[in-house]
């Protein structure tokens, strides 16, 4: 029996089950918007950025597990997101405190889901949950603000899977727009970096915030574009430099996408790829993408770069992996995760073009390896 997670009012929070597609029922409180929702539920050992996580647009279609059993303590804030809104599909916690506190908190946690929408619940065993979802793999869920479990079961399996759904251009903007926000600064908020060194043009397949915010601080002038423009519209924008942003969804499908980057290289054009962006280019060279049995979700992965024998600790989330077999000879590997081997980086030896499986802005995660971001100016430069 689970101890009493809400001793100040546990009446006001209604009962919500989370279904597997397994058959396997969780029973706890909701904690955010009435109904239902229905994704792939994947955990996330982050023990902090839970805003940041679910404001990460890389999540659309999945159901978050946050395993650090208290989540919510210190609120949220109209400062620590990814994106304008939530995209996270549903969220499932152990513990979500009645009480926050925090001198820049705005609304507590509940508050903030119920605004926006999301299907949350709490008052499970997420121990449980992952060890079931380490076993099995990701898998169907639902997370279902009520009593019926057997309802809740049908529509967990009903979900179709994330294999072959292009989901970036559904996250994507809609039209080019410029970035000129830097990185936040205690006192200051966000900054207004001078940005006048290079043209960046970035593909929108759901970024983060952080990193344009990164590349700001760098002094690049930042055009954000939608994920389906032509590689010919982007040429017209005389870049010094294209990046492929991180986002959701099976690489696979993004054609457009792909053929893009294949002009870029062709031209010689310096291109950095982060997640999904480091998939299409694994993609676009003829290499081959994999569905991962559970994925890498989380703030403390260790990825070793091959050439210098480093280790560094890694924000990560993505689904998909590149297979380091299928690559030409002109992508040499650069790094790999400590944890499974998996490819996490490339570069090309011909090619002013480089990729990383993780997330080297972090937001939330350590920042190690900003300097892949410092890599990508030094390709710039060398082009000018």
């Amino acid at each position: 029996m689970l101890p009493q997670l809400f001793p100040e009012g546990i009446n006001r929070f209604p009962p919500a089950i989370l279904a597997l597609a397994d058959g396997t029922i969780f029973r706890g409180v909701s904690i955010g918007a009435p109904g239902h929702t229905v994704a792939e539920v994947v955990f996330n050992t982050a023990m902090t950025g839970y805003q940041e996580i679910l404001t990460d647009p890389s999540y659309s279609g999945q159901i978050v597990t946050l395993t650090y059993p208290h989540i919510g303590n210190t609120g949220v804030n109209a400062e620590d997101v990814e994106a304008s809104r939530v995209y996270a599909a549903g969220l499932v916690v152990r513990d979500c405190p009645a009480r926050v506190s925090n001198f820049r908190s705005t609304q507590s946690l509940p508050e903030y889901l119920s605004e926006q929408g999301i299907v949350a619940i709490s008052g499970i065993d997420t121990r449980k949950l992952t060890r079931i979802l380490r076993e099995k793999g990701a898998q169907g869920a639902c997370i279902f603000v009520g009593s019926d479990a057997d309802r809740a079961v049908e529509l967990a399996r009903g979900f179709a899977g994330m294999a072959g759904q292009d989901l970036a251009k559904v996250v994507s903007i809609k039209d080019s727009t410029a970035w000129t926000q830097g990185t936040w600064q205690l006192g200051e908020g966000y900054t207004q970096p001078e940005q006048s060194r290079f043209h960046v043009v970035a593909y929108d397949f759901g970024i983060k915030s952080n990193i344009l915010r990164l590349l700001a601080d760098r002094g690049c002038r930042l055009t954000l574009v939608p994920a389906q423009t032509s590689a010919e519209e982007v040429l017209k924008l005389n870049p010094d430099g294209v990046f492929l942003s991180n986002g959701p969804g099976d690489p696979e499908p993004c054609d457009y996408a792909i053929d893009a980057t294949r002009v870029f290289l062709d031209k010689k054009l310096p291109v950095f790829g982060i997640c999904l962006g480091h998939q299409i280019m694994g993609l676009a060279v003829g290499g081959k993408t994999l569905k991962m049995k559970t994925g890498h979700h989380g703030a403390n992965h260790p990825v070793q770069d091959l050439a210098s024998k480093r280790v560094f600790i890694t924000s990560q989330n993505h689904g998909f992996a590149v297979d380091a077999a299928s690559l030409p000879a002109n992508a040499r590997v650069t790094h790999v995760s400590l944890f499974d081997g998996t490819l996490q980086g490339f570069e090309l030896t011909d090619r002013p073009a480089f990729c990383f499986q993780g997330h080297p802005e972090a937001s939330p995660g350590p920042h190690d390896i900003l300097e892949l971001f410092d890599k990508f100016i030094s390709l710039m430069s060398g082009q000018k």
